[in-house]
């Protein structure tokens, strides 16, 4: 009889257990608070070609995933990191379109044609690409004009050369990489019409080995001031090793480069990434190709460094509220290659379309090769 009790008990034990798993099973969660099971849910993706403790390019959009989850209520957030582009990042892409995201963030050029091709295939599910070209109904780009931000940080980097030798690591040879080297070097020239920026390509948005090598092959051929456009800080920190200024790019790399980054290029993606999910919300989100600048906060520079003088920071703010007018922009004219032709008349400027497209050679004033410059080229 003992023995009967015994069994019983641990029988009865077993099914609260169970029962209690179940009812928990059933309640949903999230990141940002508590949420009841009738709450309606939106559930946002992310999808990552690196690491999101690189420091660069991911760390960035990153913090506006953290941001986003803090700002906003009533919402799920995820991300899968260091995604390939191609068949891999269709199939991840795909894998949260099939389990009903909403919304899906895909953070890099590479992951063009994945999103279109998910998209096409799942219409009530929206998708946002950054640096794309290419939209459809349920399928938007975005991107911000960081070449603003360049042309900024290059009017500092002209300040600060002494040897006039300025130094740029940079990933492919594409209109978007390239843009920002040109108006980077149209501040240097601006600031300083004796320097000179030399480029080194990695062909690689990361790998801290190849960006590392690249790096330290500028700094022996003597540079004083290293650039980049490449997504870890290795560039900054070769930087701070060698007793050079760097220029960051991404997020403020002063942390991996406390006396050698005197400024970066940075992104600030929360606010777009609140707006974008609460018109999912709403019901009000619409494709569209979105390209922010300056005005509007999306890109912007990092604190200066203390050896950056007044007048420096000076310079900076009288180009960036030029440029914050809309009355003048980087790629205004007149604008002359790397030949030293005269690429655009004073008077005329590229449209967007252009920018984003086909500016894929080099103006004057850099050292490199970005491709054969066009026999003409119209505005």
């Amino acid at each position: 009889m003992a023995q009967f009790n015994r069994k019983s008990h641990w029988m009865y034990f077993i099914l609260m257990v169970l029962l209690i798993g179940l009812i928990s099973g059933c309640t949903a969660t999230k990141p940002t608070g508590e949420v009841t099971p009738m709450e309606d849910v939106t559930r946002v993706a992310f999808v990552y070609n690196g690491p999101i403790g690189d420091y660069g390019w991911i760390y960035a959009h990153e913090q506006g995933r953290k941001y986003l989850e803090e700002n906003l209520s009533g919402i799920e957030t995820t991300y899968v990191e260091s995604v390939p582009e191609g068949p891999e990042a269709e199939r991840v892409i795909r894998d949260f379109a099939v389990k009903k995201y909403d919304l899906i963030f895909t953070t890099t050029h590479g992951f063009g044609d994945a999103t279109l091709a998910v998209a096409k295939d799942f219409p009530d599910v929206k998708f946002e690409h950054c640096t794309g070209y290419d939209i459809a109904d349920n399928s938007g780009v975005y991107f911000g004009r960081m070449y603003q931000a360049r042309f900024l940080t290059g009017l500092v980097a002209g300040k600060m050369t002494e040897t006039n030798k300025i130094g740029y690591v940079a990933a492919y040879p594409i209109p978007q990489v390239v843009r920002g080297i040109n108006a980077f070097t149209l501040g240097v020239l601006t600031a300083n019409p004796n320097a000179t920026v030399y480029v080194i390509w990695t062909d690689t948005w990361f790998n801290t080995v190849l960006e590392r090598e690249a790096s330290e092959s500028l700094v022996q051929s003597g540079i004083d001031v290293l650039a980049q456009h490449t997504n870890s800080s290795e560039p900054m920190k070769v930087a701070e090793e060698s007793g050079i200024w760097g220029i960051g790019y991404n997020t403020d790399m002063s942390a991996m480069a406390p006396t050698a980054q005197l400024t970066s290029a940075i992104w600030t993606w929360g606010p777009f990434y609140v707006k974008q999910v609460e018109a999912v919300k709403n019901g009000t989100w619409t494709s569209e190709r979105y390209w922010g600048g300056l005005d509007d906060g999306i890109i912007g520079l990092a604190p200066y460094n203390q050896a950056v003088p007044q007048e420096v920071k000076d310079l900076v703010d009288q180009w960036h509220a030029t440029i914050s007018t809309k009355e003048w922009d980087v790629f205004d004219g007149p604008l002359y290659g790397q030949d030293g032709r005269l690429v655009l008349a004073e008077g005329q400027r590229f449209d967007d379309a252009y920018l984003l497209n086909d500016m894929d050679w080099f103006v004057k004033g850099i050292v490199g090769d970005a491709g054969e410059l066009p026999e003409a080229v119209k505005p």
